[in-house]
């Protein structure tokens, strides 16, 4: 049966050229253990590659003795080695066992097959949707929100295999990289396909750095103000007409528990606490009825005379924003107090 499914599982005649690339791959490692999984032992390189040891008495398997990243599961978008999906036997070896029967091994940068230790965390199904940025982001692109996604988390095939690829130390922090502001700014990739813009090449990146980063600020629709790292256009009811450091006074007397703070397309978010800086700035917590991130903090400034509305990030719980707004104000505090899921996402 293992050896059915290891060749129903095989890709299609790879090419010298691929096979060369990858035995190189599989040959560039700093670190080899020994672990035991599901009864089977296999040693493990810091790279995702796996040597499946021979049964004892039994019928030597093609796989078995040999290096290798494992076979491509083409329901799932894993590599795997029978029966044995191979991101679990090299947590296994670099992480220790499965905590529990309810941890996933989360792949941070949502390559599959991308098995390399440092990109390999156990984490619960809850966990491995809210503490990945990347996840999330690729569920809100299908879905619209995380809120439809928990309403009909089948409603839409997320998987997309192509791009996958078994990638170098290197090719695997460019793409991490890529990735992660991909996931900040929120929009999807174009020019090609996924694969090609995540491991292009450093002339690609050369020809990149020669285009102007997008901007960080941008008009609000509130006449005078100015949003800094803050994407969707937005209403500042409370804000005043004139931006000096006398408005910041007025703006404050304003800023009251339950007064709207923002209002966009997305919704309204108003004010729980509201502060003072030490620089004169005004720091901000506000309720944003998201159904996932409920909190978020705002920083609030002159400059080049216009009130500065700065994102300080949303949040999954209220004690990430106090931390965030605290910190902001300048006020000590004991983190153990404030630690939340935010301080894992």
């Amino acid at each position: 049966m293992h050896d059915t499914d290891e060749f129903a599982r095989m890709p299609a005649s790879p090419s010298s050229a691929e096979q060369s690339c990858v035995s190189e791959m599989l040959d560039h490692f700093d670190e080899q253990r020994e672990v035991t999984y599901r009864g089977e032992r296999y040693r493990v390189r810091d790279n995702g590659g796996v040597w499946r040891y021979a049964r004892t008495g039994a019928r030597r398997r093609k796989f078995d003795e040999v290096w290798t990243f494992g076979l491509p599961d083409k329901q799932k978008g894993y590599l795997v080695l029978s029966d044995h999906v191979v991101h679990r036997i090299v947590a296994s070896a670099f992480h220790g066992e499965c905590p529990s029967p309810g941890h996933v091994v989360d792949h941070i940068d949502t390559n599959r097959h991308n098995n390399r230790p440092e990109n390999l965390r156990w984490v619960t199904r809850l966990e491995n949707i809210l503490l990945n940025p990347i996840t999330r982001a690729r569920i809100e692109f299908a879905y619209g929100s995380l809120e439809a996604f928990f309403a009909n988390p089948g409603a839409h095939q997320i998987g997309n295999w192509d791009w996958m690829r078994t990638v170098t130390k290197e090719e695997a922090a460019q793409s991490l990289a890529r990735l992660r502001q991909w996931a900040a700014e929120g929009k999807a990739p174009t020019g090609g396909a996924l694969g090609d813009w995540l491991f292009k090449s450093k002339r690609s990146d050369a020809a990149d750095a020669s285009q102007p980063p997008p901007p960080i600020d941008i008009a609000s629709l509130t006449p005078g103000a100015v949003q800094r790292r803050w994407r969707t256009p937005t209403e500042f009811p409370a804000c005043p007409a004139v931006a000096n450091e006398r408005s910041l006074d007025a703006y404050l007397t304003r800023l009251t528990p339950g007064v709207v703070f923002a209002r966009n397309r997305h919704g309204e978010s108003t004010i729980v606490e509201a502060g003072r800086e030490p620089s004169g700035a005004l720091s901000v917590i506000c309720a944003t009825e998201s159904g996932v991130k409920d909190w978020s903090h705002a920083r609030i400034y002159v400059e080049n005379g216009k009130l500065y509305h700065e994102s300080g990030g949303t949040f999954f719980t209220l004690k990430g924003a106090q931390k965030a707004h605290l910190t902001a104000l300048g006020i000590e505090f004991d983190p153990a107090l404030y630690e939340s899921i935010d301080d894992y996402a």
